[in-house]
């Protein structure tokens, strides 16, 4: 993992992107995290970064409370955090913390491991905790994974990845398809639900209206709101409006964008209609947003 600043008028943006070390194959780096904190700088790290590459994150010993879209996460052994393309993340004190990190771009996994294991899902868990069986297998599974990518020279380099493609595998399912521990597992969302919410997460920059989305896919308003009120338990505008908000916090948490051009990107009208539909919806300016999540001496 490389952490790029780009400077401006005013201050220095990291922006994340993957680089295996030297002599591995490109597209996956399994470490300790006691390699990341002698890597990176811990002010960095505190910085919020949206990394265009997955990070699967399971603690061995200690603790760690990481952020992943503006919601804290406190990790302990038995836990697996998942922090996908795309989403902003920011991390903690790392000193109280062991564990394996696993770094790998979209295109690693095999077209068929990607497509079983869900990785383009938007909605999928950030965390998911294993228990008796399923965390023997798992923490069996980083092990081997582990091993075989610090083996790099006992196989032939097209082995080596073949292998550890294979192995990343094992590991993607076994957490994607993580048995629930207790109770009873959650009914499957209705169709008309999924369909709405996969229109919404194409569609939100360009229209924000209920009806919209009821005409496109041929539903009533109503209907959809039923639905999603069921799977989600709120109404379709405010699946709608959390969606767009998700979005204007990732913005402004990572970018240098003014808040006009965050608005355009948005479908708002103008910067001013996008600030009171932040405010309403937050409590907050979008301004003073960005200033407090990334901390004293990093406003714009």
């Amino acid at each position: 993992m490389m952490v790029k600043n780009r400077h401006d008028a005013e201050r220095a943006i990291p922006e994340v992107a993957f680089a295996a070390p030297v002599g591995t194959p490109a597209g996956i780096e399994v470490m300790p995290l006691a390699d990341l904190r002698t890597r990176i700088r811990r002010q960095h790290l505190a910085r919020p970064q949206r990394p265009a590459f997955h990070h699967l994150l399971t603690l061995h010993a200690g603790e760690l409370w990481h952020t992943v879209d503006f919601t804290g996460y406190a990790l302990t052994p038995g836990t697996w955090l998942w922090v996908r393309p795309g989403q902003v993340q920011q991390w903690s004190d790392l000193t109280r913390a062991e564990g394996t990190l696993i770094l790998f771009e979209p295109d690693f996994p095999d077209p068929a491991t990607a497509a079983a294991a869900r990785l383009d899902d938007p909605h999928a868990p950030v965390v998911r905790t294993a228990a008796g069986d399923d965390r023997q297998a798992l923490t069996i599974a980083v092990d081997h994974l582990h091993h075989e990518f610090r083996a790099l020279g006992q196989l032939p380099l097209e082995a080596h990845v073949t292998a550890l493609r294979h192995l990343l595998a094992v590991l993607l399912l076994r957490l994607t398809y993580l048995a629930t521990p207790t109770g009873s597992p959650a009914p499957e969302p209705g169709q008309t639900y999924l369909r709405f919410r996969d229109a919404v997460e194409t569609g939100f920059t360009r229209t924000h209206r209920v009806e919209d989305y009821a005409r496109a896919l041929g539903y009533s308003p109503r209907t959809l709101s039923r639905a999603t009120l069921a799977a989600a338990g709120i109404g379709a505008k405010e699946f709608i409006d959390r969606r767009i908000v998700l979005e204007a916090k990732r913005l402004l948490a990572h970018g240098d964008q003014p808040a006009a051009h965050i608005a355009a990107r948005l479908g708002f009208s103008s910067a001013t209609n996008f600030s009171k539909y932040f405010h309403q919806r937050t409590g907050t300016t979008p301004i003073a947003f960005r200033a407090t999540v990334r901390g004293p001496g990093r406003q714009d």
